[in-house]
């Protein structure tokens, strides 16, 4: 049984006079001890999901199945025990500005009914467990962006969840304090076994710690696998858009202007050959590298690149047979994805 089952969730708001569908038919199991990653671009509806998740967000139709309990069944204080184990953390941080880090972390225990001196002791083994310790006594003000997720993150773990929500918990950070915080993350899954649900519009945010994916697109779930197979052969224009990163400073994909574009995934068994010298080579044809680039897949390097192949269906078709041949995937980019 999956510990997260969704099953045909739909989400309508009224705006005004219209209806608007922000989720449509979302089905999805997330299982036991997963980093689970929902990725899509502003407006895809990942959030209304990811809230949907812990019912913040009532469902307008549809099921929301927590170790097989269907959420919509309990009452108001069951509902509020079985939230109790799921943590949730947010790009905003959410702290009391007017409360230190322990009392931030102490907070949640309290309105539990956890007596002040039990909820210290909790909140001290969780400052360990962010390596914050030394900061107990300061307040949200002089802490950095990534410490405040580390409180943010401790806060979360205090009533020793089950499942984590993360909604864009790294986005206001800048990349290396982002990859800190992964990193915690992912030792947080390993050591307390507890199910992470990541919520970005960041495709290196998947492929740096999450196993599984599902992309989002317009309320639709529009592809859903294992990561390194996403990675490596996006089947929906959504995803090969945010794996090529068409909104960044690093592939200005409406500027290809090549007769056809293709993209070449590296795997571990791919052979190690100057492959685009030995193409151009064979062929006797240029070959225009419109992009380079490695990725952490998984722990795993992952290098991909984007060629431009000269005129010539024909021609163009051989050389991607050439390519693959040597245990390299070959799939199509075309300039509107």
């Amino acid at each position: 049984m999956s510990e997260i089952e969704i099953r045909e969730l739909t989400k309508k708001f009224n705006v005004k006079e219209h209806t608007v569908t922000a989720l449509d038919h979302i089905n999805l199991s997330i299982e036991k001890g997963d980093i689970f990653g929902i990725i899509g671009m502003s407006g895809a509806g990942k959030s209304t999901l990811v809230r949907s998740i812990n019912f913040l967000e009532t469902p307008s139709e549809g099921q929301v199945l927590i170790d097989g309990v269907d959420l919509a069944g309990l009452s108001e204080k069951e509902l509020r025990k079985k939230r109790s184990e799921i943590g949730m953390i947010f790009q905003g941080f959410n702290l009391l500005e007017q409360k230190n880090v322990l009392d931030n972390i102490c907070f949640p225990l309290e309105i539990a009914g956890v007596k002040k001196k039990a909820a210290r002791e909790r909140a001290r083994e969780l400052l360990k467990t962010v390596n914050l310790e030394e900061k107990e006594k300061a307040y949200p003000s002089q802490l950095s962006g990534g410490q405040k997720q580390r409180v943010a993150i401790a806060r979360a773990l205090a009533s020793d969840p089950k499942i984590l929500l993360c909604d864009e918990a790294t986005s206001a950070l800048d990349p290396q304090t982002t990859e800190s915080i992964l990193q915690l993350l992912k030792d947080i899954n390993e050591k307390l076994n507890i199910t992470i649900v990541i919520i970005t519009h960041q495709m290196s945010v998947v492929t740096r710690i999450c196993k599984k994916v599902a992309i989002i697109e317009n309320g639709i779930l529009v592809e859903e696998g294992v990561v390194d197979e996403v990675f490596e052969s996006p089947k929906s224009d959504a995803a090969k858009e945010l794996i090529l990163e068409k909104k960044t400073q690093y592939l200005p994909i409406d500027n290809l202007k090549e007769d056809r574009n293709i993209r070449i995934v590296f795997q571990d068994n791919s052979s190690y050959e100057p492959l685009v010298a030995n193409l151009i080579l064979n062929f006797n044809k240029p070959v225009n590298i419109l992009k380079a680039d490695a990725k952490n897949v998984g722990g795993k390097a992952r290098g991909e690149m984007i060629l431009g192949l000269p005129a010539g269906e024909e021609l163009q078709d051989e050389m991607i047979d050439w390519i693959r041949q040597r245990g390299l995937i070959v799939t199509e980019v075309k300039e509107d994805v």
